[in-house]
């Protein structure tokens, strides 16, 4: 990955057996491989001292604790981790990045909302305030599909908003705040074209006006949506089935306005894409976060956002983040953002160590330093214009690239994109994982081309043609960027979309339980 590294990734798809002999023409030519490596792990270009940096992305990724052999698999057995960098004394908005040449005239096909945002999915979407109604309101969505949904052709999906939250929980602490604004942010989604109706039991601690309190919502000319709330133990239900058709029958208004909606020609600055990564690989970043970095790069010409996450996996690149903060304040922001983070790892008795997974390490990522350098590239290179606290959402004037400060899970890294405003996800795997939302498209990039192969129907790009030397990243970028434009429009439906894969939304509650 760079001329100062002392080891490399094996792309061949099976590694590579002992005996292999390095061509002439790589870095190393001439090393033997005393034992086979797998393919995604690396091997020492030369021989390393015990104690000695080992490098990739030119950035110590650990210090041998044994004097390794040229040639041999270089893996996190063998690697000390280096300390965390400390938050202080960071370059603070010290890079000044030559200014992006504009990037005119590409357009999508999308639903204008009265706050001015743009969905790119009619979706009529049942707000949940406790996770007891979550029987009765998917019961009620099944209905809702099935007998009201074929009458309304220009809406695309409903959807119940089921989570985890609501009741049993301190929710006067401090941290509090963080799922109800998640959950409330949620709601108000692009794809949902501002339409709010809530299901509520009745007794739980998160009641519909603490969630959605009145005259909070204001939309661009001053009036805030109405707020139509279905309680389950009003005293008017009786019986399971007065609930369902309590359900079934609120739904029909949002689903007529919502049907009279149609898609308009709108600017390629409308979209609010959010890029993440899961099952990550040693590939991830040499092939698909590139190219989301080339795409992210392109998507910030045109005007648009992007938000890019993780707090764990891009820690180790802290430094980097300040450095191209748009301003200083924006740097402090940051470091405020993965500060609290620290803390909240260490109250749990863990540090970011803790994030990589058994597949990570399979697929040739040692450890999570490793792991964030290949992390990062997923953000391109342009300036951090804005930074936004778990469950913030997007106001109409933050365009650019955005630092979402939110926990790797991929679960609720995705629950807090879309509370922030995504319209659009790309996700990037090499393990693979049929990860999707309900409430917004994902557009999924398979890191290797045995991957892409392999799980054909579920994988939306093959990022591995880069590794195979068929494809370059601003190729690879390109075709993404253009590929957004179409799933945006609704002219291309994911895999994810097709088969119906959905992941639960997983709100990020770090306050007690009660």
């Amino acid at each position: 990955m760079h001329a100062h590294d002392n080891v490399a990734i094996v792309a061949n798809e099976g590694g590579l057996p002992a005996g292999t002999v390095l061509p002439e023409g790589v870095p190393g030519a001439g090393v033997v491989l005393p034992g086979k490596v797998p393919q995604g792990h690396k091997l020492a270009l030369r021989d390393i001292a015990a104690g000695e940096a080992v490098r990739r992305y030119n950035v110590p990724i650990g210090y041998a604790l044994q004097g390794i052999p040229a040639g041999s698999w270089v893996h996190e057995r063998l690697l000390q981790m280096p300390a965390a960098r400390q938050l202080e004394g960071l370059p603070m908005a010290t890079v000044q990045a030559p200014p992006m040449a504009p990037l005119e005239g590409y357009t999508f096909e999308g639903f204008r909302n009265a706050d001015g945002s743009v969905g790119t999915r009619n979706i009529l979407a049942i707000t949940t305030t406790v996770q007891c109604v979550a029987g009765v309101v998917a019961q009620a969505v099944a209905r809702i599909k099935a007998e009201l949904l074929p009458l309304f052709p220009h809406v695309d999906e409903v959807v119940g908003l089921e989570h985890s939250y609501g009741c049993g929980v301190a929710i006067d602490a401090p941290d509090a705040i963080i799922p109800i604004r998640t959950l409330r942010h949620i709601s108000l989604n692009p794809n949902f074209g501002g339409e709010l109706m809530v299901v509520s039991l009745g007794c739980e601690k998160l009641q519909p006006e603490r969630l959605l309190p009145p005259g909070s919502i204001p939309l661009a000319d001053g009036r805030s949506p109405e707020l139509h709330t279905v309680c389950l133990q009003d005293a008017q239900h009786v019986g399971f089935m007065s609930m369902l058709d309590h359900i079934v029958q609120s739904a029909r208004p949002h689903l007529e306005r919502l049907n009279a909606r149609r898609r308009e020609t709108v600017p390629a600055s409308a979209l609010v894409v959010g890029v993440q990564c899961g099952g990550s690989d040693a590939f991830s970043g040499v092939t698909a976060n590139p190219a989301v970095g080339f795409a992210a790069d392109l998507l910030v010409r045109a005007g648009a956002t992007v938000m890019f996450s993780e707090n764990t996996e891009v820690r180790d690149a802290v430094d980097q983040l300040t450095s191209r903060a748009a301003t200083p304040e924006v740097a402090q922001a940051i470091v405020r953002e993965l500060g609290w983070y620290d803390r909240y790892l260490a109250r749990g008795q863990v540090d970011r160590s803790a994030n990589t997974t058994p597949g990570n390490k399979a697929g040739g990522l040692s450890n999570i330093v490793e792991k964030a350098m290949g992390s990062i590239v997923k953000s391109g290179s342009a300036p951090i214009a804005h930074v936004l606290a778990p469950g913030e959402k997007l106001r109409p004037d933050q365009k650019g690239l955005v630092f979402a400060a939110t926990p790797a899970s991929d679960f609720i890294c995705g629950t807090l994109q879309l509370a922030a405003g995504m319209n659009v996800h790309v996700f990037t795997t090499g393990r693979g994982t049929p990860y999707g939302l309900a409430e917004c498209p994902v557009l999924k990039v398979a890191t290797r081309s045995e991957l892409a192969r392999r799980w054909h129907d579920l994988m939306d790009i093959n990022a591995g043609r880069i590794a195979d030397g068929q494809a370059s990243i601003e190729d690879m970028g390109w075709e993404l960027f253009r590929c957004l434009l179409e799933v945006a429009s609704g002219r291309q439906k994911t895999w994810a979309e097709r088969w119906q894969l959905h992941n639960a939304l997983v709100l990020f509650n770090p306050a007690p339980i009660t």
